[in-house]
């Protein structure tokens, strides 16, 4: 069990767990989750770290979108964004890339969840490992992490 599942567990909050094959050759996590769990790329979300002014972001975008840095920034009330590197960003989180869950971080991060999500009545996001996705209502995943709705999605 990872930290993001006890975390949903913990809350009491309605989520379903979903587990695929993972292939270490997979050139996205999100598009594999996608195509292994047979879902349209816009349900599925991936989790990444963008510093705005000096902090650290999380920001949550559909794995066929990329995240566009100046909205973050504008979203914040900052002025310049840039992401955060591989290595830092598995110290902040606790997690392995493609694992990097928006839940059961080892710090509260401030979170960022792309408008679209509001589309949607669930969203699939990494649960904490490769091949473990879990899927939440938008508003659900909002009210654990304090998160707000921005557009963010390029």
């Amino acid at each position: 069990m990872t930290p993001a599942v006890k975390a949903a567990e913990k809350a009491g909050v309605d989520f379903q767990l979903h587990a695929y094959e993972h292939d270490p050759q997979a050139e996205s996590y999100g598009r594999e989750a996608a195509e292994c769990l047979g879902l349209a790329p816009e349900r599925v979300f991936k989790t990444l770290l963008a510093e705005v002014d000096g902090k650290v972001q999380v920001a949550m975008v559909p794995v066929d979108h990329s995240l566009d840095l100046k909205a973050l920034a504008r979203a914040v009330g900052g002025k310049k964004a840039a992401m955060v590197d591989g290595p830092r960003a598995e110290r902040l989180t606790g997690y392995v890339l493609g694992g990097i869950s928006p839940l059961g971080q080892k710090k509260r991060l401030p979170l960022w969840l792309d408008e679209s999500a509001h589309r949607h009545p669930s969203l699939y996001m990494s649960a904490g490992r490769r091949g473990l996705e879990i899927e939440m209502a938008p508003a659900d995943l909002l009210a654990l992490t304090g998160g707000r709705l921005a557009p963010l999605a390029r």
